[in-house]
């Protein structure tokens, strides 16, 4: 079973359920985004999102190492 938290970028923003757990994750970041629609034009907004889910991908590092391995002492 893979232990992760999903990050800000990587829910579903055309499901609800998933929007409504996002904003619980993520409060702040959630009215930062809501504040910045409302600023910004729509394609302003879309942009920076898209930037900055590009951003969080490229700070992700994978894992990997997927195999059990012992350790020796």
């Amino acid at each position: 079973m893979k232990n992760f938290v999903k990050s800000f970028y990587d829910f579903n923003t055309d499901s609800p359920q998933e929007r409504q757990e996002r904003n619980q994750l993520y409060p702040e970041l959630a009215k930062f985004h809501i504040a910045l629609r409302e600023e910004m034009s729509e394609e302003e907004y879309q942009e920076f999102y898209r930037a900055e889910k590009d951003a969080a991908k490229s700070l992700m590092i994978p894992n990997q190492n997927t195999s059990t391995q012992w350790i020796r002492m």
